[in-house]
């Protein structure tokens, strides 16, 4: 599918949080993350990071566009026990996340931290804002997956030159844009989805990337990271970067 990347808003980006479409929509989500084999992608990712940057505790983590925390509850599962000692930071425009789920993580040995803030924001905020708000200024790892497809090449080269200046790496999970996942999204109705997850996953797939189009727009030295991007499964896309110095 050589066809550029189109970014449109999603209906789901449009509802507000307690609208009924909208719960059904995010609920919908996690049955689209086992199709993706989203977890599988992300825990595999993260491990590899934590082999070339060696142990730390407590290892510090940013997930971006966090929606309700669920999916790295998942990746959190499937780390423990060696990552018990993580501090991770969800971070999503909206509160989705359920106080049953800061105690799973808690139960797993995870300290975990709320933010409601839009990730643009985030990225326009100076390190000097940052101290004195409810962020740290660095992070060991930023996670986000289905989220970068988001943002057109302008904001999105913001969002990476910021992930690139407060953290020694980056672990995103995409969708993949191809003829088979456009495919995907037109059958992705025997889920059992509603109307707002059938129109939003063919959006994802035409705003996806594929080949090597996130490492394009990396905005550091590539004499300082390590960037990898591949397919990942049949529906999904990897992108991988980590700082040399953090290794």
């Amino acid at each position: 599918m050589n066809r550029p990347r189109v970014v449109t808003e999603e209906t789901l980006d449009r509802l507000m949080r307690d609208d009924p479409a909208a719960m059904r929509s995010r609920a919908d989500l996690r049955r689209v993350h086992i199709a993706m084999r989203s977890c599988s992608v992300l825990t595999r990712a993260l491990q590899a990071h934590r082999r070339e940057c060696g142990p730390r505790e407590p290892l510090r983590i940013l997930e971006l566009g966090a929606g309700d925390g669920t999916l790295m509850l998942r990746v959190a599962r499937a780390l423990s026990p060696e990552w018990s000692q993580t501090e991770l930071t969800l971070l999503d425009r909206q509160r989705l996340i359920e106080p049953h789920t800061i105690a799973a993580y808690h139960a797993l040995g995870w300290r975990v931290r709320v933010c409601v803030d839009d990730a643009l924001d985030w990225a326009r905020s100076s390190p000097k804002t940052l101290r004195t708000s409810n962020y740290s200024d660095r992070w060991d790892l930023v996670v986000s997956s289905l989220f970068l497809h988001h943002f057109e090449a302008r904001p999105l080269a913001e969002l990476l030159q910021a992930i690139a200046t407060r953290s020694d790496g980056l672990v995103a999970c995409e969708p993949r844009r191809s003829w088979l996942s456009l495919f995907g999204s037109r059958v992705i109705g025997a889920l059992g989805v509603n109307a707002v997850t059938r129109s939003d996953a063919r959006l994802s797939v035409v705003a996806g990337f594929r080949e090597s189009e996130l490492t394009a727009q990396w905005p550091a030295s590539r004499i300082q990271w390590i960037l990898q991007e591949s397919r990942a499964g049949a529906f999904s896309h990897c992108f991988r970067a980590t700082r040399i110095e953090a290794g």
